[in-house]
């Protein structure tokens, strides 16, 4: 099996979780996008600041502090 084809079936599982009356599967769809959000979020101000962004420029496209946000990334940089 492909990549794409486990990225879409693991998408159309999350979109009929998140659509469920059963609260578990909602909560699950919950959690799961949770950590794909986190995720982009790591690679993206990854991304920026190789590209030489600032903390406070990748803050306000976040809409967080700039303390926020060095404070969450920061420590990734230094690794």
């Amino acid at each position: 099996m492909q990549s794409d084809d486990v990225d879409t079936e693991q998408n159309d599982t999350i979109t009929t979780a998140a659509a469920s009356t059963d609260p578990a599967q909602g909560l699950a769809a919950v959690r799961a996008l949770r950590t794909l959000a986190d995720r982009l979020e790591e690679v993206q101000v990854a991304s920026a600041r190789e590209q030489g962004w600032s903390w406070q420029a990748i803050a306000e496209i976040l809409q967080i502090s700039r303390q926020a946000v060095h404070q969450k990334h920061s420590a990734r940089e230094r690794d």
